[in-house]
């Protein structure tokens, strides 16, 4: 065999698995979503017959009941700003921590990163319903909130079944997720810097902003995309520990396949989405990228 010939073999034996991966399980469906988006909701739900009296049916009904109805772009803004939250109170948690085990001894940093990765030997559901325990009405932790509130006459609050739980509960599930890759990134850093920065005079403050922070800046961005992305059409947590006005938009898409099976506006929903995922993905490495060529 020919060197060209069996580098281009080997080129393909490579990138071919995971490209049929993504054809067959990430472009396939994606056009099954996009056409059915274009259908007429069936009499008893599902899809009404591709042709109709011999003419094909397809329309935009369904696109324009989600631009015309403003509900449902104040759904895409309540997760926005829900995903939004997780991301900076996860980056606010990890920072410290994914400093701290950079900073370890190795034999200690192993062990902590075990720490971190320790949650995803449970199943997802299981740790959501153990904050139904842990925020239930008769938990020590509600009683201990509601008596600090008590002292200030503050009446009785319920932890469980709002705002305050899914949010919670968001970033307890993705806070890994912000954590490895700051580690990653920090674990690298050249600590002589930071020494030549205290010989000039910088003290902690000084040596973190302009020094630390802005070689981290790639992490950050690795992170935030990895929590915000997930966290913004996340349905079961909102499903499991919110409140009737704590439905977002990944709730609204799986009432619309499940419950109401309108499935062209949940074809719609799902389509929106994922372009505003893709989007916010895109912007996440432009910004990653810059930030680590000025770093």
């Amino acid at each position: 065999m020919q060197p060209a010939r069996a580098q281009r073999l080997g080129k393909w034996l490579v990138s071919g698995p995971p490209l049929v991966y993504l054809l067959v399980f990430f472009a396939v469906p994606a056009l099954i979503m996009v056409l059915a988006s274009f259908r007429t909701p069936g009499e008893f739900g599902g899809l009404a017959p591709l042709y109709e009296d011999g003419h094909l049916d397809l329309n935009l009904e369904s696109y324009a009941r989600f631009f015309g109805e403003p509900l449902y772009a104040q759904i895409f803004l309540k997760s926005f700003w829900y995903a939004l939250a997780t991301t900076l109170i996860c980056l606010v948690l990890a920072y410290p921590l994914a400093a701290l085990i950079a900073k370890s001894d190795k034999r200690h940093r192993d062990l902590m990163l075990l720490l971190v990765i320790l949650p995803f030997w449970s199943n997802f559901l299981i740790r959501v319903y153990a904050w139904m325990i842990i925020l239930g009405p008769n938990a020590a932790f509600a009683r201990a909130v509601n008596a600090v509130l008590g002292v200030f006459g503050i009446e009785p609050v319920s932890l469980l079944f709002s705002a305050f739980a899914v949010l919670v509960c968001l970033v307890y599930v993705h806070l890994p997720f912000m954590v490895l890759p700051l580690y990653a990134n920090l674990e690298k850093h050249d600590n002589s810097l930071l020494e030549a920065a205290q010989d000039m005079g910088a003290n902690a403050w000084q040596r973190f902003w302009r020094i630390t922070f802005p070689l981290s800046l790639p992490g950050v961005y690795a992170g935030s995309a990895l929590v915000f992305i997930p966290a913004f059409g996340i349905f079961a947590i909102p499903d499991i520990l919110g409140g009737p006005d704590d439905s977002l938009i990944g709730n609204l898409i799986k009432q619309q396949f499940l419950e109401t099976r309108d499935w062209p506006f949940g074809s719609v929903l799902s389509i929106v989405l994922t372009i505003a995922a893709l989007a916010l993905a895109g912007l996440a490495a432009w910004v990653g990228r810059r930030g680590g060529a000025e770093a």
